[in-house]
């Protein structure tokens, strides 16, 4: 199983995006996090932000829409290019139907679940999707504490995965630092999105690579193939 690590943006200086963005060579992806002020009580990017950093990141963007009505405005973000559009199961309509009109629109379309929200009545829907994120705090704000309890999630859905023959990426954002990482990825997690923990190193790469030997380790540890 592999891992990948997404620097997210909303740790990084506001001022500077474009030197931030491009010192994110050794990531998988960039995580953008758009909010609307509605769906979270913050307010950060929108189309016209995403599609400047698509045309300055040196990696793919991961787009996480923290916003209401999906159904209406994830597709957009897919047509800019985004190589991932999340959108959250509390406010789609039919996350069916959005998450094929992301995938018709070249995008991988992916399912965003908040820590109160049950993972069971998704779990037979897990090849509409390409990943689900198991949000480890509350959306809306960086710099929260990491909650462990929702780790179980991760569990249930690596078991449906592997019941369907699927390979879903399984995220998990809020939190995320060296010493939480292990647990996320033990639990069933192989996508990693770190704000602080990046952004806050002196240096950016060795931060990531320190975050993905860690993840590297726990993921082999759980995994009964490896021993």
């Amino acid at each position: 199983m592999g891992v990948r690590i997404q620097p997210s943006i909303l740790a990084a200086d506001f001022v500077n995006l474009e030197r931030e963005v491009a010192r994110l060579t050794r990531a998988d992806q960039v995580h953008v996090d758009v909010m609307d002020n509605h769906f979270v009580p913050n307010l950060t990017f929108g189309p016209q932000m995403v599609e400047r950093l698509q045309a300055v990141s040196p990696v793919p963007l991961d787009v996480h829409l923290m916003i209401d009505d999906p159904d209406r405005w994830a597709p957009g973000y897919a047509e800019l290019g985004a190589f991932s559009v999340t959108f959250h199961a509390e406010a789609a309509a039919d996350p069916v139907a959005l998450a094929r009109a992301l995938r018709q629109r070249g995008s991988r379309a992916a399912l965003a679940l908040k820590p109160g929200t049950a993972v069971e009545p998704y779990l037979e829907l897990l090849p509409e999707f390409d990943q689900v994120l198991v949000m480890t705090v509350e959306p809306g704000f960086g710099g929260q504490s990491f909650m462990p309890e929702v780790l179980p999630k991760l569990g249930a859905l690596r078991a449906a995965a592997m019941r369907h023959g699927l390979d879903v990426w399984l995220q998990v954002d809020g939190g995320i630092a060296a010493d939480t990482i292990e647990a996320a990825a033990a639990a069933g997690a192989d996508t990693f999105v770190a704000g602080s923990a990046v952004f806050g190193a002196e240096d950016l790469d060795a931060a990531i690579a320190g975050l993905r030997e860690a993840a590297e380790r726990a993921n082999g540890a759980a995994d009964p193939a490896s021993a």
